[in-house]
């Protein structure tokens, strides 16, 4: 009887895997990986939280009708009527550099769990924070980062001591809130990327790096940014979205979105963004229509938090529910942004809206679903 016992059980054990689907495998190209199918989760999912924090966050200035995120770009480019160039050089000297604002962004009152309790009850499906923005500087700990640069530009080995990125997805897991990851392809001021050939920034830094974010926090997002000024074959987008297809381990619910070359949003990935209501650098085609879209904006203008925008340009609480529910309405997402400050706190004029919005669906989720 135990030997008939333990026959059946190997038999089922053996049935299982022969049911067990294979793992789907993909081209890098275009046509298939247009066969990878939007999760189910992100359809249905409505609403996100967007987060921009990085060594930006130190200084946190602009002009109002931009992004702070772009700060070292405007000091660098004189933007704006030279308006951040003067705040500059007026508050931290010509001579500061802006690598020299990593050992000021500390995040010493990042709370990881308060992030993640406020996003579950903002009714978020999910978030995602930027691992790398433009100026390349890692919120984990990215050796790649630092070694290209040849002084410490990562999160791990200056300023916070820490890894953001770690800390809070173990945190909204806790939640129960989806994270995700966004992520820089271009860089400022990269040696490898300054240089007119960039296949060794690409093979050397980019891709090493997102497959380590991949491999080691299985994003349920991954939303790439940067792309605009060169063609997919450039940044080696099939391969690298065929390797993620292909390698993640949550091959079920991980979503990427359209943002892999130059003329491309709208045409490839799980989903389309816009900013804005712009749908930009789509190279004059229009967005596929059998994919969800996802809008993504600030509460208020500035992505990074901007310590110039006053109260009159944050939305309102009715704005922001108001935002969703058209969204929503038209069949698409709505990713909210914040900025938090660079001791690590969510302001709370952010919260607060956030909050508005989880209070609503609370009442009116089902209605929307």
């Amino acid at each position: 009887m135990i030997l008939a016992s333990s026959t059946l059980i190997a038999g089922l054990a053996a049935g299982s895997i022969l049911a067990a689907e294979p793992p789907v495998e993909f081209d890098p190209s275009w046509e298939s990986l247009e066969t990878h199918p939007t999760p189910e989760w992100f359809e249905d999912g409505k609403f996100g939280i967007f987060i921009h924090w990085g060594v930006y966050s130190v200084p946190s200035f602009c002009d109002t009708s931009t992004y702070s995120e772009w700060y070292q770009w405007w000091l660098n480019t004189n933007s704006h009527g030279g308006k951040v160039t003067r705040f500059h050089a007026d508050n931290y000297g010509e001579d500061f550099l802006y690598r020299d604002f990593a050992p000021m962004f500390r995040a010493e009152m990042f709370d990881p769990a308060e992030w993640a309790s406020i996003f579950r009850r903002s009714g978020a499906e999910y978030i995602v924070i930027t691992s790398k923005h433009h100026d390349g500087f890692c919120l984990w700990d990215s050796e790649v980062a630092s070694e290209v640069r040849g002084y410490p530009w990562n999160s791990v080995e200056t300023g916070p001591k820490r890894d953001l990125i770690g800390d809070l997805f173990d945190a909204c897991r806790e939640e129960g809130v989806r994270p995700g990851l966004y992520y820089s392809f271009m860089e400022w001021e990269n040696p490898l990327y300054d240089r007119e050939d960039k296949s060794e920034y690409v093979d050397r830094v980019m891709i090493p790096q997102i497959k380590d974010l991949i491999e080691r926090y299985e994003p349920a997002v991954f939303w790439p940014d940067g792309e605009w000024d060169h063609p997919d074959e450039m940044w080696k987008s099939t391969e690298t979205l065929e390797w993620i297809y292909e390698n993640a381990a949550n091959p079920d619910e991980i979503v990427v979105n359209d943002r892999w070359g130059r003329g491309l949003r709208g045409q490839v990935g799980d989903y389309t963004t816009t900013e804005y209501d712009n749908l930009g650098n789509s190279g004059g085609k229009e967005m596929r229509k059998h994919r969800p879209f996802e809008e993504c904006r600030g509460i208020g203008h500035s992505f990074a938090f901007n310590r110039a925008e006053n109260y009159d340009i944050y939305d309102s609480r009715t704005a922001c529910v108001q935002r969703l529910i058209d969204l929503v309405s038209r069949g698409g997402v709505l990713l909210l942004d914040i900025g938090p400050t660079a001791d690590g706190r969510i302001p709370l004029i952010m919260v607060d809206r956030l909050l508005a919005i989880g209070d609503w669906l609370e009442v009116n989720g089902e209605a929307i679903k």
